[in-house]
């Protein structure tokens, strides 16, 4: 993906000290540059209503995923009015600090985002604000990460997800409302029956692209040919078909009825399937769960990583982790590279094809897009996969959080929340919590005792 886009432009007023308004919006610019951003800036200092104006055609023209209105020196409220409305973007506002010299106050910064944050404030249009010096690392990390989280929106903006299927019943956790999920993320869902349309597609994928699948897949992972072949290449079908879907319709995420049509019409397992698009950034849930393939294509937009939707089954208590698993489902690119990566076949239903790993250690993100409450919540967790044995079957990790794995399941239980959760690799939690904050939803912090932020 390619760096955010930050339009900056810079206020000033003309009795105010422009050379030092020049010397410190140089500063912050430079800055900026060294971060992994995308500078759009028109050159100049914006002083009056005629720069404003032009200012406003360099954002029609450029699009950015972030407005940085940068108060170079003070100046009224009326140039950032004009630069903000009917502008679909997040605002920061960004005021400088000036040293105390007991005679001139020669920016006057903060009086101006004063101002500027009233007026918006009264004019309803959401913005943050920093007052730092123009080279504080906090500040530029803040910045990154409000024009990532903008990028994030514009991204699931034009992102539209397939659902292959309905939800299995008594699956009240897949349960989703497409009018508010267009409403909330921008998410457009285009629903196909699973048996009167995508199985017909599996029936007609060419069997050559199948044994090519299969032979670059048997250099991955041990005990291909050793699987029922029928079945095997029944689920490889599965994805390509998938695959060719995603292409036809520009579809970036699939929420599929998994069972039991696949074992009972299909005769095969769509984990596999599902995991190998996974792996490809095409993310995908089992049980046609949307909100948890919204919740993976959110955390892959931040991480530019695959991410896994999986179940939390059990407690390991000798090491106070959580037991993660689902199926065969995971990612490949999530396998621990120190143990075996195997396939096997569906623990109850008996076929394949399904992936058999630990996961890797390392920091992971945890995510789930919640509805328990009857509205959204973005429910958020930093954790660490930790060595240890396979759990079970299939694809599986311990997931170790800084409190008491059992008051993290019991916050889960006392929450009603969804049983799948999301997960990818590293911290981004202040990301996500920037994205929450721009769409408006709450965060609910999974290992901080439930609590908000």
């Amino acid at each position: 993906m390619p760096n955010p886009k930050v339009a900056f432009l810079a206020i000033a007023r003309s009795t105010f000290d422009l050379d030092l308004a020049g010397e410190v919006r140089n500063l912050a610019y430079q800055s900026l540059g060294e971060m992994p951003l995308n500078i759009l800036w028109n050159g100049e200092l914006i002083t009056d209503q005629h720069f404003a104006a032009n200012a406003v055609s360099f954002l029609n023209d450029n699009r950015p995923d972030l407005l940085l209105i940068f108060q170079a020196t003070f100046a009224d409220s009326s140039m950032v009015i004009e630069l903000a409305q009917n502008q679909d973007v997040p605002i920061v506002l960004w005021a400088v600090p000036e040293e105390h010299t007991g005679d001139r106050l020669r920016l006057n910064s903060f009086c101006g985002i004063n101002l500027a944050a009233h007026g918006l404030k009264r004019a309803g249009i959401p913005y943050d604000y920093i007052f730092a010096p123009p080279d504080e690392p906090a500040a530029l990390n803040k910045i990154r990460d409000l024009a990532k989280a903008g990028q994030i929106r514009n991204q699931l903006r034009k992102a539209r997800l397939g659902r292959i299927g309905e939800n299995p019943s008594g699956f009240d956790t897949c349960i989703f409302d497409p009018d508010l999920i267009r409403k909330t993320f921008g998410v457009e869902l285009i629903q196909f029956d699973l048996k009167e349309e995508f199985f017909p597609q599996v029936s007609q994928v060419d069997p050559d692209q199948v044994q090519h699948v299969q032979t670059n897949l048997a250099q991955k992972v041990e005990g291909l040919d050793d699987l029922d072949q029928t079945a095997t290449k029944a689920t490889l079908s599965s994805y390509i078909a998938l695959k060719a879907l995603s292409e036809r319709k520009e579809i970036g995420g699939f929420a599929v009825r998994c069972w039991p049509e696949f074992f009972t019409e299909l005769g095969c397992a769509a984990c596999g399937a599902m995991s190998m698009l996974s792996d490809e950034l095409i993310p995908c849930s089992c049980e046609a769960d949307v909100n948890g393939t919204i919740t993976q294509m959110l955390l892959q937009s931040v991480s530019e990583t695959p991410a896994f939707g999986t179940d939390i089954v059990s407690l390991d208590e000798t090491r106070d982790a959580i037991v993660i698993w689902h199926c065969g489902l995971a990612p490949l690119s999530m396998a621990d590279p120190q143990k075996p990566k195997g396939v096997t076949i569906h623990s109850n239903r008996r076929l394949p094809l399904l992936f058999e790993f630990t996961l890797k250690p390392g920091q992971v993100t945890i995510a789930r897009l919640s509805e328990a409450s009857g509205e959204y919540r973005l429910v958020l967790g930093l954790g660490e996969i930790i060595s240890g044995p396979k759990s079970f079957s299939g694809t599986s990790g311990l997931l170790k959080f800084d409190r008491p794995a059992r008051e993290i399941l019991e916050n889960i239980l006392e929450e009603g929340l969804e049983h799948h959760i999301s997960l990818t690799y590293g911290n981004h939690m202040d990301v996500l919590s920037a994205y929450a904050k721009l769409i408006n939803i709450p965060v609910l912090l999974i290992n901080k005792g439930g609590d908000y932020r």
